[in-house]
Order: C-alpha cells, then structure tokens, then sequence
C-alpha cells in the first residue's frame, strides 16, 4: 500500500537532508482523491508556479495543487477534505486573491493554492436606499466593485490606494488610505461576512449574528477563514475630485496641520502625506499632472539634498457645486502653513482619483519595472513619537526615497473597531508610515540587501527609542514575535484560532502557527 499524500509530506519535511527546501512532492494516488472531489470548479496540479510567486517577489514556495473554484461549495468541500485528513498531515491551504501579498502570506508551501478571483463575479448585487450596501465575492477586485456601483451612483466609502486588490485579501488585514481618517479602514465598513471556516463550514456573521467570527476575520490575517462574500458599506459617489498638492520644508508645520485637518469637521476629504529626500526635479515630474500656482517658482525650484514634506489632499464634488467646492478649499488652504508658492492642483474624475496607482503599474509594466521585488515595511507610529521618529529616519537612517514613495499621514483611532483582530498603536492619533521600495534583485547598494537592511534599522532604532510602533501587513519570523505584536490581544487571537482553525490549515504563509502541532502556547 502507498503512503498518504499526508504522511508523504510529512516524511519529506521532516528527512529532506536538513535543508529548507520550498519544493514539496505529493502522493499521486492522493492528487487523485483530490481531483475527484465533487466540484463546480477544477484542481490544476501542473501549472502552478504562477501561485508560487506575490507582489512581494521575496519568497517562491512552491503548491501541489491550485483550485479554481467555481463555487463556495469548492472552498468548503476542499477546506474540509483536509480537515478530515486530521492534525498529522502536513496539507495546507492558502487562499490568493491577486497576489499582492509581500513576504508569501498567500502561498502554502507543498499545499493548496485557493485562486480566489476564479468565483463567479456574478453573486455582486448593490442594494440602494436609505441604507445602501453591495454584496460582493471575496475574490472580486475593488476596481470591479467601484465600476459596478457607480451604475447607482453609489460607492464604498473606505478605499486602499491601489484598486486591484481583493475584498478578501484587504479585509483580512484593514485596508487603508486618505479616507481613514474620517471612514476608518475598510474593516470598518463592512455589514455582514460570509466565511469558509477551517473546518469547511460556511458561515454567515455580522455583528450581530456569529459576531465573535466576524470580528475575528477582519484583519485576521486569513487564520480564521477564507472570506467568501462581504456586505459593503455604500454612499452616494461624487462625480469629480479636486486633487491639490503642497510642499513643506518644516516636519513640524506638515504634521500639526495634517492633524489639524483631520480633527477639523469640514475639512478634505482625503488625506495623506509623502516624505520626499534627495529627489532631483520631482516638481518637474508633477506638472505632467498638475497645475503650478506659481509656474515659474515651480520651474526654478531645486530639491536635491533636501528633505521635503508633501501633503495631498482631495475635495470630491458634482458639477454644478463647483463654486462652493472652491470657496471650501481656498478657506482650508488658508489654515496651512506650506511652502505658499508651492501648490499644485488639477480636476478629474472620480474613478480617474481611486485609480490613480493602476496608471502608473501600466507604466511600469510596460517598462518591466513591475515585477521586480518589493521589500516593503508599513508601520503604525503613536502621534507623541513621530518628531522623534522622523528625526532619526528621514535623512539619517535613509539618505533618499528614490526607490519607491514613503508615506506619512495621521489616523483617528476611534474610526477602528477594537473588536477586529488588528492590533494598532494606543494613542488618539496613530500615523501610518509606509516605506515602498522598488528594488532590483541584486545585492548592491540599491538592492533588495540593502532595503531590507535599512527596514531593520528603522525597526531597531523605533525598539531602542521606545517608540511603540506596530506592523501592518506584519511579517515575523519567531512565535515571540508574533506574541509582542499582538501583546494583550494573543489570548483571544489564540482561542479564536482554535474555535475556527483548530488543525491550523489556513494561511500558513503568514507563519503565525505551524500545521500539524497545536497553535502556540507561549
């Protein structure tokens, strides 16, 4: 008799002559039981190497099988085929939207790959009225989703920056930009989850009903379950945005007016901040988009060696309420105390705003620059530590920001629902610091080495300094880690994981609990 694919597994790790290997192989006869599974949709146990790569292009491990579903019964009949195998197996499963995850939080080394934007697109239905919302698969893109809504002049009111993501793979760790401040996260801003638990039962919660699971898939890292559909907050979509663009020389005067703007009650409607160092020409780069104040000072102006602040901001109207648009961001402009001839502005529409970063991925593709690794370090740093945060780090630790944006702008707390499983910083006022470089693979002095050496001295600097900072999209590498990240919180993360994950199958890329052992006790 041959061995199970689950013993199979468990021999290779364990025997496989002491070397980390990302290259499982798998029992046929059990590959057989899987593609025998009564599905709507199909395994591929070839082609998959495309499942074994992410946005991040740090870490390849490789799956043995990839489903397509063709429906949530897919996910759960699966789920639970490996449930079933019990807790001696090695088998785990991922789900991946569209592979935008950093360091191979949605690969499942020797496992199985969930690809999630194979669901029918056609469960999405918007619901208008007083209280509008959209029902929406977990594998569909935001992008998708904004077009769809927009046909009822509605749209969700918590947005990422970058559209072409999914609703499971944001929601399953917050989802964040320049709305935050006002609407929280995308977390906050979800009616009702339809889940696939580790065990492979489908579950409908809400905040009202199976709660305890509602709360704990939202920004739960996928560990408790793969989200299958959620209920979208909606509001009425404005038709256009002005989109305005100022710089500071001063951090003082760029923070205390970012937090101004985001306590005030008639303010912008997005908000958010970039650091600029040792850039060369970078107002040249803008007036492809946007119109100088001041062409000539815009021309003339020199940024090289210096350390600059921006703040972008936007005010959504409709047409014919141009005129109160403009006298409400002369009157907020008034309030601040930028460079004064260093306002740059321009008016597009909506969906041209939100989509704004999807125009530069064509570029970059087009130029191969796309696909090139992204060690990329997002925190959230408490308001009483971010002068000293940014003394050391802008223009110290890093000496330019010529690999990719660095993003700094202020968040309200109470906008976050505690209840969720993500962990944020316990101030008011928390800012989210988001260093995105674009890197090539070697290891020079502009390689991935490099970046990922300088994230760790900002991380070691922020331990050293007692600056309480926390990750977001965190990436660990000890069980300790992953206990002082969560701090109080470990408790609960942990018996939730044992209520909806018990074998701990789901999202073994995020390296949180190992497959086959009970999940950490520290």
């Amino acid at each position: 008799m041959k061995p199970s694919v689950l013993q199979y597994l468990n021999f290779f790790v364990l025997f496989s002559f002491g070397v980390v290997t990302t290259s499982h192989t798998t029992d046929q006869d059990v590959l057989a039981t899987l593609s025998k599974l009564p599905l709507d949709g199909h395994f591929s146990f070839h082609d998959v190497s495309t499942a074994a790569w992410d946005f991040g292009n740090l870490s390849s491990f490789m799956p043995a099988a990839v489903l397509h579903p063709g429906s949530v019964d897919d996910i759960a009949t699966t789920v639970r085929h490996v449930f079933l195998g019990g807790e001696h197996s090695m088998l785990t499963v991922a789900a991946r939207g569209h592979g935008h995850s950093l360091r191979g939080q949605c690969q499942a080394a020797g496992g199985i790959v969930i690809k999630m934007e194979s669901l029918p697109n056609d469960r999405m239905q918007v619901q208008s009225g007083a209280s509008p919302y959209v029902d929406a698969s977990g594998g569909e893109l935001w992008i998708n989703v904004l077009h769809e809504t927009l046909k009822y002049g509605l749209a969700p009111k918590s947005w990422t920056d970058y559209l072409h993501l999914t609703i499971g793979g944001t929601l399953s760790n917050a989802g964040v930009s320049g709305q935050t401040f006002r609407h929280g996260p995308q977390i906050s801003n979800v009616n009702e989850l339809e889940i696939v638990t580790g065990k492979g039962d489908i579950i409908t919660c809400s905040p009202e009903r199976n709660s305890d699971l509602f709360h704990a898939a939202l920004g739960g890292l996928g560990q408790f379950g793969i989200i299958t559909r959620a209920r979208i907050v909606l509001e009425p979509a404005p038709k256009m945005v002005r989109w305005i663009r100022v710089l500071y020389s001063d951090f003082t005067s760029f923070a205390e007016d970012q937090e101004m703007l985001i306590s005030a009650e008639r303010t912008f409607d997005y908000i958010e901040g970039f650091v600029i160092i040792n850039r060369t020409g970078i107002l040249n780069n803008w007036r492809s988009s946007f119109s100088p104040q001041d062409p000539v000072w815009a021309s003339q102006f020199k940024s090289d060696g210096r350390v600059l602040f921006c703040l972008e901001m936007t005010k959504n109207y409709n047409p014919e309420e141009s005129d109160n648009m403009e006298q409400e961001v002369n009157s907020l402009l008034h309030q601040l105390r930028h460079m004064p001839p260093s306002l740059f502005h321009t008016d597009v529409t909506y969906i041209e705003f939100l989509d704004r970063v999807h125009s530069s991925e064509v570029k970059l593709r087009a130029k191969g620059m796309w696909e090139v690794p992204h060690p990329w370090l997002n925190l959230m740093v408490p308001k009483s530590s971010i002068h000293t945060f940014a003394r050391e780090v802008f223009g110290k630790i890093l000496k330019d920001s010529n690999s990719g944006p660095i993003l700094l702008y202020p968040v309200n707390k109470f906008r976050w629902d505690n209840r969720t499983s993500v962990v944020i910083p316990d101030e008011e006022v928390f800012y989210l610091v988001g260093f995105l470089s674009s890197v090539p693979s070697s290891s020079g002095p502009h390689g991935v080495e490099h970046a990922l050496n300088l994230n760790n001295q900002i991380i070691e600097f922020s331990g050293k300094a007692g600056i309480r900072v926390k990750q977001y999209l965190p990436n660990y590498n000890t069980a300790q880690e992953w206990k002082a990240h969560f701090e109080a919180r470990w408790e609960t993360f942990q018996r939730r994981k044992n209520a909806y994950d018990p074998l701990a199958i789901l999202a073994p890329g995020q390296g949180i609990f190992q497959k086959a052992s009970p999940p950490l006790s520290l």
